[in-house]
């Protein structure tokens, strides 16, 4: 005959979790950890350098383990979701995902479609059937439409677009069927690294010294002359200055502010800052109180006083 004695618990689940030990580097690191990655700003690391310990967290892209600790393979930011920490790395090319605002440059016109420069591992797609018709039409595309590519994008041509989708092999297939999108004129183009540019709820900015931003995700960024109102409404639509390859008039004044907001973006690219719409208007505005030309921006000295000026207000 079989008797079950019962026998009374010695540690209850708080006294257990009180009880249980680490070793003490191990404890460290797990307190470290906790509070590095609960801020806000991003911890920059570099490669060889231990992030944490292996029992504590697992590792994902960008890192390696040694010795039970987790440590940094390339340069870039830690990030860390629930118990993987990964290293998105500086120095990369863009990672699309759908519905991704990018700018880009037409490289190839191909039968019904276009291929663009997205600052990605491959060139993306922009196909016929996804781009405005002239009028805004809303029809089939024909044979007509194809022999007149040329006329909508030809190569070096900038555009504004949205990656809708990716083909078998990995290309991001966009479109530009939106007013908002489409060729992109009366401006310069800014290269960052894709890493700087976050997501926000608009990535067309305008400021109040008439120049219009366009954030690229993919690190490409449009500056340009302010557009008005009109040209942004569906009666505004007009064929000549969606795919005119001329810019408009712009006066000096347009010019210079274009001109420093260029360069604002460029110190900001070469201190590693990422950037927000809240944080170029008040850079902006810093140098307007400076009284400074556009081109002293470069220069060291100014550069790093706007960058600590910045810090400081954030």
């Amino acid at each position: 005959m079989l008797s079950f004695i019962s026998f009374s618990s010695q540690h209850t689940d708080s006294t257990y979790h009180r009880s249980t030990r680490h070793h003490p580097d191990v404890e460290d690191l797990m307190d470290v950890d906790d509070d590095d990655f609960s801020g806000s700003e991003p911890k920059l690391t570099c490669p060889g350098e231990t992030i944490t310990s292996s029992q504590a967290f697992m590792r994902g892209h960008g890192t390696y383990v040694d010795k039970e600790d987790v440590i940094a393979s390339v340069v870039g930011t830690v990030e860390r979701v629930n118990k993987l920490v990964t290293v998105r790395a500086i120095r990369t090319r863009y990672n699309p995902e759908v519905g991704d605002l990018v700018v880009g440059r037409i490289t190839e016109v191909q039968p019904r479609r276009w291929k663009v420069d997205a600052n990605s591992r491959q060139d993306a797609i922009l196909m016929l059937s996804s781009v405005n018709l002239p009028g805004g039409v809303q029809r089939r595309k024909l044979e007509s439409d194809e022999l007149q590519m040329r006329n909508f994008f030809e190569e070096g041509d900038l555009l504004v677009a949205e990656v809708q989708a990716f083909f078998s092999d990995g290309a991001m297939s966009l479109h530009t069927r939106s007013l908002k999108y489409g060729k992109l004129r009366n401006g310069q183009l800014v290269t960052v690294p894709p890493i700087l540019v976050r997501r926000l709820k608009s990535h067309f900015i305008s400021l109040p010294c008439g120049v219009d931003l366009i954030l690229g995700l993919n690190g490409y960024i449009w500056v340009s002359k302010q557009a008005k109102d009109n040209d942004q409404g569906e009666e505004g639509f007009d064929a000549e200055a969606v795919y005119s390859n001329q810019n408009d008039d712009i006066d000096n004044a347009t010019r210079a502010a274009i001109s420093r907001v260029g360069n604002i973006i460029r110190v900001f690219a070469d201190h590693f800052v990422p950037l927000t719409d809240t944080l170029l208007l008040e850079a902006y505005e810093w140098v307007i109180e400076q009284e400074g030309d556009a081109k002293y921006l470069l220069l060291g000295d100014t550069g790093d006083a706007l960058v600590a000026a910045m810090s400081i207000r954030g």
